[in-house]
């Protein structure tokens, strides 16, 4: 039965373990020295040797012929562990396992000692999909768990994990494989399943896996179908990859804005079966290796991916600007983060295209941006004067001088339209004698009284003539004793 090359070439032991020495020499000194903690927690991004290096450690310290620390793979207990025969070591994928019950059941067992091995192991792989109740019934065992017992905890996603479980462990980081390390084990891989690799298909395919060497060997064991020689054409081919010849003639259209000649070549390519979100990674690594060469021309050579050669980036660079740069990463990185959501890949494809080839289509900044650069470039290499040619015969015309208010002289432009016909005068209207002013009406001032009159009131000797006038005539004068 045929066997997955990444399931095949498992490592076995510490030094097997490619790019993270680091972490399996600390381990190896650890079982050496019989200081191994009850609970490790290995963290990183997926392909990186977590699980790996977890089944090693369990053969590590249940190894009945240690080799420095390292499992000898030759005893019953390291053939044992490896088969999965034995049941001191049991692997729990807390991805489909998360309840509580599930852990509960766990620690149940994990009170009793171990049948065969020296130490009873658990690996929890994908710790982190855990509940919350799991987590809370785990933390005691994991922090007092008794000398026969030692946890494994293996995560991706490292701040899902609880500070209370963090705590408890010993916690080491796995990086991303380098592409030269990978390379290199690649290339014995293939020697030993004699495939035809050549290095530059080698490099092709580390650089693809994106640290992981899983995925590198994923995509070794699917291109080793192909016929003949497993070039980094044949790895592009296989794959469904543009290459790096076509991603730079799309590009160059791009710097060019040649909008046209991009849709043109992105129909080849989609036509050709090219991957649209392949095509557009490509584009958007392109781009950021040109940005990266363009922000430090000097000691960019460690810092570019390597499918591109410097010559090549610094050809399609040119004089472009960093803006313009910053600008094609940005559209490429928010395009491929959009297209796995995408109900048509192709058509995003091609507006982020013309995006590419035409800032004011973005609507923002940066369409005025372009604008200002494209003013000061005119402006640095000089604007050209627009002549108006003369007839013959005729001298050209001097602008009159006239004075402002201070003396000063300045030029009035000219005008050779001819003079406008002058408009007849208005007739004069007659003139209208001064009308006399009319006197304003004022009301009569009331007689003022008498100083006699106005010190005695009327019923105090008045004439009863009086009174009625001042009061009324009838009964009311029935009311005031007339004297």
């Amino acid at each position: 039965m045929y066997q997955a090359l990444y399931r095949k070439w498992r490592p076995k032991t510490f030094s097997q373990v490619v790019g993270q020495d680091h972490i399996t020499g600390t381990l190896q000194r650890q079982v050496a020295e019989g200081r191994t903690a009850h609970a490790y927690l290995f963290t990183g991004t997926r392909g990186t040797g977590k699980t790996t290096c977890a089944r090693i450690l369990a053969k590590a310290v249940n190894c009945l012929h240690p080799e420095d620390g390292a499992p000898c793979n030759q005893c019953e207990a390291c053939r044992g562990i490896d088969s999965g025969s034995l049941l001191d070591v049991t692997e729990l994928d807390a991805a489909s396992n998360s309840r509580v019950d599930d852990i509960r059941e766990l620690l149940s067992e994990s009170v009793y000692t171990p049948t065969v091995l020296k130490k009873r192991v658990y690996i929890i792989d994908e710790v982190h999909m855990l509940s919350t109740q799991a987590f809370n019934a785990l933390l005691k065992t994991i922090e007092e768990p008794p000398e026969h017992l030692m946890f494994i905890l293996a995560t991706t996603e490292l701040h899902k994990v609880p500070a209370t479980i963090l705590s408890r462990c010993q916690r080491f980081t796995f990086k991303r494989i380098l592409p030269r390390d990978m390379e290199k084990h690649l290339l014995g891989i293939a020697q030993a399943e004699q495939i035809d690799l050549t290095p530059d298909g080698a490099e092709i395919l580390a650089r693809m896996a994106n640290g992981a060497l899983r995925d590198a060997l994923s995509l070794l064991d699917q291109c080793r179908v192909a016929q003949g020689q497993l070039d980094s054409r044949a790895v592009l081919d296989i794959l469904g990859l543009a290459g790096s010849v076509q991603t730079v003639e799309l590009m160059d259209c791009i710097l060019r804005r040649d909008a046209a000649g991009a849709l043109t070549r992105l129909d080849g390519l989609y036509r050709g079966g090219k991957d649209v979100a392949a095509m557009l990674g490509e584009l958007g690594d392109l781009a950021r290796d040109m940005t990266i060469l363009k922000a430090a021309p000097d000691g960019a050579a460690a810092l570019l991916t390597g499918i591109y050669d410097t010559k090549t980036l610094r050809s399609l660079s040119g004089s472009q600007p960093m803006r313009r740069f910053l600008y094609l990463t940005e559209t490429l990185q928010s395009c491929c983060a959009g297209l796995g959501d995408s109900f048509q890949p192709r058509t995003d494809a091609e507006l982020c295209l013309l995006r590419l080839c035409d800032e004011s289509l973005s609507g923002d900044l940066t369409a005025l941006s372009q604008r200002i650069d494209r003013l000061e470039d005119r402006v640095a290499n000089g604007i050209p004067v627009k002549t108006v040619p003369q007839t013959a015969g005729t001298s050209p015309k001097t602008a009159p001088l006239s004075r402002d208010s201070a003396g000063t002289s300045r030029d009035v432009p000219s005008d050779d339209r001819p003079p406008m016909p002058e408009e007849p005068p208005l007739p004069a209207e007659p003139s209208r004698p001064p009308e006399p002013k009319a006197e304003e009406e004022r009301p009569p001032l009331p007689e003022e009284p008498s100083a006699q009159e106005e010190n005695i009131p009327p019923w105090e000797g008045g004439s009863k003539d009086r009174l009625e006038e001042l009061i009324g005539p009838g009964s009311q004068l029935e009311h005031f004793k007339i004297k």
